[in-house]
């Protein structure tokens, strides 16, 4: 059973934890701006010491491959490639958004009569989102998006649509009144829930090149507006 060390620094929140196979042995989380480089090697080590293990019996290291905060990608990307080069492990790369949803997915009643929209908040009315099924299928993929009142409006007609993350409070204004669209307040990203998807590509040894790996910024593009295809 694999001991995967996961890293979550795509936000305000610095979050690291330690899962035995797909069981969470324990995490660590600070919500404090701008502290994710001066705190996560700390967290790292007294989150493994107090788990009763060591470094050197890490299987691999899973960071939050984006999208998400610039600086706060750097910083998770260079430390989990830090840990790699020093201990000779593999760097599993997970996205952003399928870990948030995974977290919503997990804790909703018959999640197959939904779709999942997780949304991460960026400049103005834009944000970094995605369309997922239950089983994290993209039905829309990752893509930068302007909201307007007509984001979404027709897969809403076919489907509920349950919004979270940072980003989904810029569209609830318009779609307040419709009952297929459904909001969650309070969904943060935690690496809590990276293990089970960091476990998945362990198993199947898909594995980042440390030395060559970057995150997935979406940073470089600038759009004026977008709305998602039917």
């Amino acid at each position: 059973m694999p001991l995967l060390l996961s890293l979550e620094t795509s936000s305000t929140v610095c979050s690291v934890a330690l899962h035995r196979d797909a069981q969470l042995l324990g995490a660590s989380e600070l919500q404090i701006e701008k502290s994710h480089s001066s705190h996560i090697t700390v967290m790292i080590n007294q989150l493994v010491e107090n788990c009763g293990a060591t470094l050197k019996q890490l299987d691999a290291i899973a960071v939050s491959g984006g999208p998400g905060s610039y600086t706060g990608l750097r910083i998770g990307s260079a430390t989990a490639k830090g840990i790699c080069y020093a201990l000779d492990k593999p760097l599993i790369s997970v996205s952003t958004l399928h870990s948030l949803a995974l977290q919503v997915i997990k804790t909703t009643p018959n999640p197959e009569q939904y779709l999942f929209c997780p949304m991460l908040d960026a400049r103005r009315m834009e944000v970094y989102t995605c369309l997922l099924d239950h089983q994290l299928n993209e039905v829309l993929p990752i893509e930068p998006i302007v909201l307007d009142a007509d984001t979404f409006a027709e897969q809403l007609q076919r489907k509920p649509i349950i919004f979270f993350g940072s980003g989904a409070g810029k569209l609830k204004q318009f779609h307040e009144e419709n009952k297929q669209a459904l909001f969650i307040d309070d969904v943060v990203l935690s690496a809590k829930t990276m293990g089970e998807l960091a476990l998945q590509k362990y198993n199947e040894q898909a594995f980042e090149d440390v030395a060559y790996y970057e995150p997935f910024y979406l940073k470089d593009v600038y759009i004026t507006s977008s709305k998602p295809k039917a």
